[in-house]
This record gives C-alpha cells, sequence and structure tokens, in this order.
C-alpha cells in the first residue's frame, strides 16, 4: 500500500476499520485509483476521498474501469492506452 494512503486511513480509525473488512480485490481498486493518476495534487484529492467515501459506505471507487486487477469488465481502451505508454517507458 502506498505510504500517504496508508498514513491517512491510519489517522482515521473509521475509515481504517472499513477498509481492514474490504476484498483484496476491493483495496486494490482503491490503490489503482489513487496511484494511476499522474499529477500530485490529483493523488492527494484521491487519497483525502478515499477515506471520506469508505466512511460514506463505498466499498469501490464509483464506476472507474481502471483497475487492471478487475475481470469482471474490460479495462477501457483509454486506461489501456496508458497503461502501454507506462509499459514501454519501463522498458
Amino acid at each position: 500500500m502506498p505510504t500517504d494512503l496508508r498514513t491517512a486511513l491510519t489517522a482515521d480509525n473509521a475509515a481504517l476499520a472499513i477498509w481492514e473488512g474490504l476484498t483484496p480485490l476491493a483495496r486494490n481498486e482503491w490503490i489503482c485509483w489513487v496511484t494511476f493518476v499522474k499529477k500530485e495534487e490529483t493523488r492527494k484529492e484521491h487519497v483525502q476521498r478515499t477515506v471520506s467515501e469508505l466512511k460514506e459506505g463505498m466499498r469501490r471507487p464509483c464506476c472507474w474501469l481502471g483497475c487492471i486487477h478487475r475481470k469482471d469488465k474490460a479495462v477501457s481502451p483509454s486506461v489501456q492506452a496508458v497503461l502501454a505508454r507506462r509499459s514501454k517507458r519501463s522498458t
């Protein structure tokens, strides 16, 4: 888990309790949703929203198909393009 997300969750006992009750796939979706963004300010926003949305009862990021761990829905073409660019950079 990314350090910034861990710090935010451990600072809020209610959010942490909900997080611990999530399935590994649901946790992965939140982690992907936080780490997938490009801008640092957007990432901070996603970390804060993760905590608040967990406390509001959301168990997964709403309508987000970007998680490569999901097997029930295809990854969108735009996300596939981003993943392809990332893999080219890492080689």
